[in-house]
């Protein structure tokens, strides 16, 4: 499937390209405390070598901004630096050379402090995204009642036209801009507008997501659609747990869309039926989490059913068809082996590497 879409214009975030003809990039966001040094350096890490090709953290304190620049020295990604309230955060965080900076504008309204921060990422020649999150736009009077789609969608282009034109109008069109929401629909329906109105690039996302079983699905949901009709040029997958869960669902939803492509396995499952004798959601979890160790691109089917198993994995590189008393390796469709079920872990991943080794040459 060829994806074409409206042409953005083009921003660097350190080395990273985003808009223009760029690949659509992977974001996430750590959940350390900032100022724990150790310890976020450690996460970014685990979220680089997942795919994460942008990391944002966030900077609600002196001490994290302080943080900062240690941060960056040891992380080989470009760092977002994520501000709400603080004007001196922002400014802090261009000090201690954060790739790009992200502003809310519900919640930074000071325009002469805002003029400071543009002037001073214009000098440093830092991005900023303007990030809106539906629920922080609200006043007072408007959280006390219910306000209807329309309203909101209104709402949230009201304050984002406000703040781009301050933007524009002091010389400042480093941008990437944003407009989340929980909900699914009204997320295509804010970024399906956005795509229309602003020739900036678009951080996709659905603010709030879930979990990251409920909150995959929702965001796969939006940003398919999105995505297929050429809407997005980075992507960050919102889920209440690890991280790192965030970039594997983001890989997995360009990768689907024919978006990009990764040096890492695939992996193909049975959904198994009454013909199924061994546990496979639990062998498929096991092989999965060793696949994440395997960075080359490899396609692998599990399969639970005997009958059916080898046909539906003939397009494997390689196969496993598990079986009660016994199960059997598949290499480009061919058997190569039988082997007993406490063998299948280790005997498939031995393959792997085998394989792997071979087309190496």
């Amino acid at each position: 499937m060829k994806i074409t879409g409206k042409k953005k214009k083009k921003i660097m975030v350190g080395d990273v390209a985003i808009g223009a003809d760029s690949e659509i990039s992977i974001q996430s966001m750590t959940n350390t405390l900032t100022h724990n040094i150790d310890a976020t350096v450690k996460q970014i890490v685990k979220l680089t070598k997942a795919g994460a090709e942008i990391v944002r953290v966030a900077v609600p304190t002196r001490k994290d901004t302080s943080a900062l620049k240690e941060i960056i020295k040891q992380v080989s990604v470009p760092i977002v630096a994520d501000v709400h309230f603080h004007f001196d955060r922002a400014m802090e965080a261009i000090e201690a050379g954060a790739d790009k900076l992200r502003l809310n504008p519900g919640n930074l309204r000071d325009r002469r402090k805002l003029k400071r921060v543009i002037s001073a990422a214009r000098s440093c020649n830092i991005p900023i995204r303007i990030g809106i999150n539906a629920g922080s736009i609200r006043t007072a009077n408007e959280l006390k009642r219910k306000i209807s789609r329309e309203q909101l969608l209104k709402l949230i282009f009201k304050e984002l036209d406000e703040y781009v034109s301050f933007f524009e109008k002091n010389r400042f069109e480093n941008l990437v801009l944003s407009a989340k929401s929980p909900s699914v629909t009204e997320t295509i329906d804010i970024y399906r507008e956005l795509n229309r109105r602003y020739e900036y690039p678009l951080h996709l996302g659905l603010t709030h997501a879930g979990t990251i079983s409920t909150g995959a699905i929702r965001s796969a949901s939006a940003m398919s659609i999105l995505l297929a009709e050429g809407i997005g040029d980075t992507i960050r997958v919102s889920l209440s747990g690890d991280p790192v869960e965030e970039v594997y669902v983001g890989r997995e939803i360009l990768s689907a869309l024919g978006l990009r492509k990764f040096s890492v396995p695939e992996l193909i499952c049975c959904p198994t039926c009454g013909r199924c004798e061994v546990d496979l959601p639990k062998l498929a979890a096991r092989i999965e989490a060793r696949l994440r160790k395997v960075h080359k691109p490899i396609k692998v089917a599990i399969m639970g059913c005997i009958v059916n198993g080898p046909g539906e994995a003939a397009d494997a590189d390689i196969a496993l068809i598990a079986g009660k008393e016994c199960g059997f390796i598949y290499i480009d469709g061919k058997r190569v082996e039988r082997i007993k079920p406490q063998q299948f872990l280790d005997t498939l991943m031995r393959y792997i590497r085998n394989y792997q080794k071979k087309n190496d040459r």
